[in-house]
């Protein structure tokens, strides 16, 4: 007897989402590029390293897949089928400006210990200018990463890619997708720690308002004191 496979649905999707663009409907074609305009970004970012070229490269990559939609056969996502297409364009145009980065030159990188920041449940201004310092901070880490680990880390950790979708995604064998991981673990927990240890000169700030209401407070406190003097 014959077993019939069962079919992704997420494939089944796709499929159908790629037919309707196919015979021109527009919504299919909006549909497509809102569930993958993030990760196209960040992946072309992270090759090309400037926003406004990241925007050309995903709209070219769209530009060349919906020209070639109908090679689309479902064998992968959409979205890992247009991420290919986009990192083809970042590297494409990285190779016009210069030379790959190469990543002997990461071996000498040195591993230390991240630090934990914990904020507060409540939020306030202090703790939401603290997410977007950090936010920066893991933002200039990750674009100090060598390209062949930053686009690891970015599939991996910031888009939740499993090893084998991000193998796919980049051409690469899964061995080498979790050395590269692996690597660029590493060289994250050393930038940061050097930001961060920059920073903490800095930590729990006691001037300004915060200093003046307190030391108003004090004062008025001790007003009633005998002997005291304005």
């Amino acid at each position: 007897m014959t077993t019939t496979p069962a079919r992704n649905p997420a494939a089944a999707d796709d499929a159908a989402l790629a037919a309707r663009a196919l015979a021109g409907d527009r919504e299919a074609f909006r549909a497509i590029m809102q569930g993958c305009n993030q990760r196209l970004f960040r992946v072309a970012r992270a090759i090309v390293g400037d926003d406004a070229e990241a925007e050309d490269v995903v709209q070219e990559a769209y530009v060349r897949a919906f020209a070639h939609l109908s090679s689309f056969r479902a064998e992968a996502s959409l979205a890992s089928w247009l991420t290919r297409i986009a990192i083809n364009e970042a590297r494409g145009r990285l190779r016009r400006r210069r030379r790959l980065v190469e990543l002997d030159a990461v071996e000498r990188a040195q591993s230390q210990g991240a630090e934990i920041i914990m904020f507060p449940n409540r939020p306030t201004p202090e703790a939401d200018a603290a997410r977007l310092q950090i936010r920066r901070l893991i933002e200039e880490a990750v674009d100090e990463l060598p390209e062949a680990f930053r686009l690891v880390f970015l599939l991996r950790e910031v888009e939740e890619c499993s090893t084998e979708e991000t193998a796919v995604q980049l051409g690469l064998k899964p061995e080498t997708v979790k050395t590269r991981l692996h690597r660029a673990r590493r060289l994250m927990r050393q930038a940061l720690d050097q930001k961060l240890a920059a920073s903490l000169a800095d930590a729990f700030p006691f001037l300004g308002p915060r200093c003046a209401r307190i030391t108003e407070t004090v004062l008025e406190r001790l007003r009633p004191a005998p002997g005291w003097a304005d």
